[in-house]
């Protein structure tokens, strides 16, 4: 495996992670905003509160790995990718700051109306900054962001069939992750009530997102013909462990699996991610820039594998410690189990 090769593969598992982790955050935003009124949908916003409260800043980790280690590793591909798409992006940092924001300023307010303000802040930003993130999927996707600097439409790079539909599946990626984290969560804190709401959503946020996935395949294969192709050859075995760890899940949550269903839910989505990187391998942005072509003097790539090694053992066991403290955390709300 050559140094780009290597780095193309940690920057796609940097990828996965902020998908799993940083669009549950953004899922749970998604649920605080259909929650519902300030007393009804107290112990909802509580849960998800707590839930994502410890981790909510780090999950955005991995998303800046992924921007660095692009602009590091493949900077010809970073320069058109940013160039191309710099509306969306930036509509998404918007998204992030503003979410991040109300977050903490809703905690310190003191007024029902300032909450509600904050809260509909960040609930909104849940929603709008996966689907700009999914947009700029949909447009690398699509063959939308050709090589060279602002080489492609600012605007239809964007807003096209493809890109559309990617910024809905994203909402509904995060919303059905959102949902299954939540149920051990709520099962955890002692509150059967909330896990029978989460359960419930699960299984309508699940197969309403099975739906959409397989009926945004008619959207590829008349808005992107290549990427169909890709998807029924070299990545059609992926997207089949996708489907199956998606129905999977179904069966999990319906059983009450609450644990077991986190991992195939994650492993669907996982797969759905690699499918497109199999797909289209080895472009890096189609229609012509290859990873060998993309990637940086040989000298930087090599001082990144260390830099990025050294890093992990720091990072890897600080994060997993953190995840582990926070779920034996069960947390101020927690009432006795009654089973």
């Amino acid at each position: 495996m050559s140094a780009a090769v290597a780095l193309l593969v940690v920057l796609w598992l940097g990828l996965t992670l902020y998908t799993l982790l940083g669009g549950a955050d953004f899922g749970g935003g998604i649920w605080d905003l259909v929650a519902g009124g300030a007393r009804r949908g107290a112990p909802q916003r509580a849960l998800i509160e707590h839930s994502i409260g410890p981790v909510w800043e780090a999950n955005h980790v991995w998303l800046i790995l992924v921007v660095t280690l692009f602009w590091t590793a493949f900077p010809p591909a970073f320069a058109a990718f940013a160039s191309t798409l710099y509306i969306p992006l930036t509509l998404a940092a918007l998204g992030i700051i503003g979410r991040g924001a109300a977050f903490a300023f809703r905690k310190a307010s003191d007024t029902l109306a300032e909450r509600r303000l904050y809260g509909a802040t960040f609930a909104a930003s849940s929603v709008l900054t996966p689907f700009f993130l999914g947009t700029v999927v949909g447009a690398v996707a699509s063959r939308r962001v050709p090589r060279g600097v602002a080489a492609g439409d600012i605007w239809t790079s964007w807003l096209n069939p493809t890109s559309l539909y990617c910024g809905l599946l994203a909402v509904g990626v995060c919303a059905y992750l959102a949902a299954v984290y939540l149920l051990e969560d709520a099962r955890r804190a002692g509150r059967p009530e909330l896990v029978t709401a989460f359960r419930r959503r699960a299984l309508v946020t699940g197969v309403a997102v099975g739906a959409v996935a397989l009926a945004g395949l008619a959207v590829l294969a008349a808005d992107a013909p290549d990427l169909y192709a890709g998807l029924r050859g070299q990545g059609l075995p992926v997207a089949a462990l996708s489907v199956v760890a998606g129905l999977a899940s179904l069966v999990l949550i319906a059983m009450g699996r609450h644990l077991l269903v986190r991992v195939t839910a994650a492993g669907a989505v996982t797969a759905m991610l690699w499918a497109w990187a199999a797909a289209q391998y080895p472009l890096l942005l189609p229609p012509d820039l290859t990873v060998d072509e993309a990637a940086g003097a040989p000298a930087v790539l090599a001082a990144v594998l260390v830099v990025l090694a050294a890093g992990a053992v720091l990072l890897v066991p600080s994060l997993l410690w953190l995840f582990a403290i926070f779920q034996r955390t069960p947390g101020a709300h927690r009432r006795p189990d009654p089973r």
